[in-house]
């Protein structure tokens, strides 16, 4: 945190399959050069990637995750800042039955003691729609509905006074009415609001993906903007690939002066 009160944050969802130990192993080097204070990372599912993170971010000593076989969620936090205290909230069992029922979607939910005061971070991946259809009575939004509803529960459960930020990768369209709904009864203001630029990599068979990753505020102002867009690695056999199939979104976070 330098000494203009900004707490730098970066969400980025990892990508857990392809040339797996090469771009964590280039993630973690573009962390180690880069002055975030906090990182939230999704799709990290072994825990020697999350390690290698680790080892390689070490401006970052301050560490949470979880898990022997796979990481809980998928989920990495790190930071220059100590953790006051952090757990892993598991969301539902929820129908359909799916693969990714492997993974153990959930939310980090942590309290940092920063230099500006403590600030609460909830690190989330919720289920993806693979119907790429968001209405309401689709039966992946059911599941999110649910997931939503955990989350919530997790950020009712800390002191409402305590700035907070609920970040990554929702799966939900950044104009999604499930997002605004959750955002609304939750207290939360999406800090991108209107940007509707994808933040997943557009592909031929998807040119325009919608915005996943999300930074939901409480008590914190924000500045947000798009990174990690055009960043490579090459491999030992010379292809070069992106390091995840999504973007990176950067926030400057400041908190509100409290009133009274």
């Amino acid at each position: 945190m330098a000494d203009d009160g900004v707490l730098r944050l970066l969400t980025l969802n990892a990508l857990f399959k392809g040339d797996v130990r090469p771009r964590m192993a280039a993630i973690g080097e573009m962390l180690r050069q880069r002055p975030y204070d906090v990182v939230c990372l999704q799709e990290v599912m072994s825990p020697g990637s999350a390690r290698l993170l680790a080892r390689l971010a070490e401006a970052y000593p301050h560490r949470l995750y979880s898990g022997a076989a796979l990481v809980k969620g998928g989920l990495v936090l790190l930071s220059r800042w100590p953790i006051e205290r952090g757990r892993f909230v598991r969301y539902p069992f929820t129908r359909p039955v799916r693969p990714e029922l492997l993974m153990r979607k959930g939310a980090q939910v942590t309290v940092l003691a920063t230099p500006a005061g403590r600030v609460a971070v909830l690190n989330t991946h919720l289920s993806a729609n693979r119907d790429d259809d968001w209405s309401p009575q689709n039966r992946y939004s059911a599941v999110a509905r649910a997931e939503l509803a955990s989350l919530g529960a997790a950020l009712a459960a800390l002191p409402a006074r305590l700035p907070a930020v609920v970040t990554g990768d929702l799966n939900l369209p950044r104009d999604s009415a499930l997002l605004a709904g959750f955002c609304a009864e939750a207290g939360l203001r999406d800090a991108m609001a209107g940007d509707t630029r994808p933040t997943y990599r557009p592909t031929p068979g998807w040119p325009d993906p919608p915005a996943f990753d999300h930074v939901l505020l409480r008590g914190l102002r924000a500045e947000c903007r798009l990174t990690l867009e055009d960043d490579t690695v090459t491999l030992d056999d010379g292809r070069e690939v992106y390091l995840s199939d999504h973007f990176g979104v950067e926030a400057d976070l400041r908190v509100d002066p409290q009133p009274g």
